[in-house]
């Protein structure tokens, strides 16, 4: 049996409608409505599929779905957890298709030592048709504010711990989990740190023996791109798909957070785990720095027989697709396209065609998704997301692209060079070979590379980079001795790339 449909026909035709109080600020589409707190910009409620409230109503209101960082001065040790609230509320835009609402907290000197010195922009868009939302933030320091150290940011969501029992980050990581209550005494014993608990008497007598530790469910960076809860009854699906990685720091090995008991469902963008201090960013007097986080898709999906719920993971995850078999049919679709988006949803099957035109050609920029119902690779295949209206989010055409073939060269070889195979190639920051394992400020892009070597890095934010790569069985960190600029529309093809490495 395959995986269900995506989302229901019931209400996907529905126009976006926003409605804003003193308090709240509701916006629904048909198929779910979302509530956030007014100015705060906290998730407070998710209504879907006839259950009123998907968060943990027996939580605070601050407490459910919430921007949280944890920051200190420069040359302070202790951390000081914040949940990020705004104080200015703003629609951005808001048609029949779209809504885009902002929540602004913005710093000024009176606020020195007592708030991160940081302008944050928390925004949330909500499509027509689309079964979940998207959320993104934009960190602003300004030039002479006070110095200090970000050891973490992310979105975190609680969940409904009557409903949501069953967590997913992978085919052969997904089970029942235990309750919160599990994790204190009498039903728990902590051992030998406070994250790992023995479950003594769980609720779940099943659970009996075994150990709990949120750093279980940890995952590297590049594997990081859906996890999430499943509800039995009713048979819901509430994901966390991250599309792409560029905004997270350490590269594509850093390991993060995913799912934990709670239920909790974090989306990190930063953070020390695993790495301590150094991936900290430190920020001196003086120094500018804006970053985009995001955004990320927080999707909704339901069963469509209720038979097997357990397929709503089916549904949301990762999948591969076979573009050859398909690219007869967009050559055909192009001859009869002459409309900028064109979207089609036929019951399991999703086609985007978006097409950019210039007075002299047009440029066809293609985000294909050919799936059964697979939610995590239509949200790879559309980033960078054309509908986020922030003018610091690079759409398509404002980025780069660059391309070329590393070969390794073994100075105890005398045969041809050989073949990068698979090799990790990517783009960071300028600095030392390996440096981009603790760069922490800015972007960083990544691909795997063919069996023959060749590689190509798409969607490259404009700016100036080192080109970095390793190769798997062989020794040593490769970085190629040139300041790489990419500007906007550019496609950068590189000659062959030598890397001396030694087995």
């Amino acid at each position: 049996m395959g995986p269900p449909p995506a989302t229901s026909t019931v209400g996907a035709t529905a126009g976006v409608r926003v409605k804003v109080s003193d308090r709240y600020v509701e916006i629904k589409n048909g198929i779910f409505e979302l509530t956030l707190s007014n100015p705060d910009g906290i998730v407070t409620g998710v209504r879907y599929n006839g259950v009123d409230n998907l968060m943990e109503i027996l939580n605070k209101e601050d407490n459910r779905g919430y921007w949280d960082l944890v920051w200190s001065p420069l040359g302070e040790r202790t951390g000081i957890f914040d949940v990020i609230k705004g104080t200015v509320f703003r629609i951005i835009y808001q048609d029949e298709d779209q809504a885009e609402v902002s929540f602004v907290r913005t710093w000024d000197p009176s606020l020195e030592g007592k708030a991160v010195p940081l302008n944050i922009d928390k925004r949330f868009i909500v499509l027509r048709g689309c079964s979940g939302f998207y959320t993104y933030g934009i960190y602003e320091h300004q030039e002479g504010w006070p110095g200090f150290s970000l050891g973490e940011t992310r979105v975190a969501f609680k969940l409904r711990k009557d409903k949501f029992h069953y967590m997913a980050l992978a085919d052969d990581r997904q089970r029942i989990m235990p309750m919160p209550e599990d994790r204190v005494p009498p039903r728990g014993q902590q051992l030998a740190y406070p994250e790992a608990v023995l479950l003594v008497d769980p609720i779940n007598p099943d659970l009996r023996g075994e150990v709990d530790d949120k750093y279980q469910y940890s995952c590297e960076d590049q594997y990081n791109n859906v996890h999430g809860w499943i509800s039995f009854d009713p048979p819901i699906g509430f994901w966390q798909i991250t599309p792409s990685d560029e905004f997270r720091t350490g590269g594509p090995l850093k390991q993060n957070l995913t799912s934990h008991v709670g239920p909790t469902m974090l989306a990190m963008f930063l953070s020390g785990h695993y790495a301590g201090d150094d991936l900290s960013p430190k920020f001196t007097n003086g120094e500018y720095w804006k970053k985009v986080h995001g955004p990320v898709f927080m999707y909704l999906n339901s069963s469509w027989d209720g038979s097997d719920p357990t397929l709503l993971w089916e549904d949301a995850k990762v999948q591969v697709i076979n573009w050859m078999h398909i690219t007869c049919l967009i050559d055909i679709l192009l001859l009869f396209t002459k409309v900028q988006v064109i979207t089609f949803r036929l019951n399991k099957f999703l086609l985007i065609v978006q097409s950019v035109m210039n007075t002299r050609e047009v440029t066809c920029y293609l985000i294909l998704s050919f799936s059964f119902g697979n939610q995590m690779m239509i949200e790879k295949e559309s980033w960078p997301y054309c509908f986020a209206l922030s003018e610091d989010f690079q759409k398509t055409e404002q980025r780069g692209c660059i391309s070329g073939r590393l070969l390794v060269r073994d100075r105890y070889l005398e045969d041809a060079d050989l073949y990068a195979t698979a090799a990790y190639v990517g783009l960071a920051l300028p600095g030392d070979a390996g440096s981009w394992q603790r760069e922490c400020k800015a972007y960083q892009f990544w691909c795997r590379a063919e069996d023959d070597g060749s590689f190509c890095i798409r969607n490259i934010v404009t700016g100036d980079y080192n080109l970095y790569a390793w190769v798997p069985g062989f020794i040593g960190d490769y970085k190629l001795d040139a300041t790489l600029t990419i500007s906007s529309g550019q496609y950068l093809n590189l000659p062959d790339i030598y890397s001396s490495c030694s087995f």
